[in-house]
């Protein structure tokens, strides 16, 4: 079983630069308090990394 986290967008992307909102959208993320469980690569931690501010890790399985 591949690795896995859960993310959760915390944060709005208005007024944000487009590369942010492209990059939460491109995560599956698009309103606030949503949640997805995402494959644990490191282009998805890249991705993560480049919004911390909008997003948090809540949990990180297998």
């Amino acid at each position: 079983m591949a690795k896995t986290i859960v993310v959760k967008q915390i944060g709005s992307p208005i007024r944000r630069p487009a590369i942010q909102r492209q990059t939460l959208i491109g995560l599956g993320l698009n309103k606030m308090n949503r949640t997805r469980e995402l494959e644990d690569t490191p282009s998805v931690r890249g991705m993560v990394n480049k919004i911390s501010h909008l997003v948090e890790i809540i949990e990180e399985k297998g």
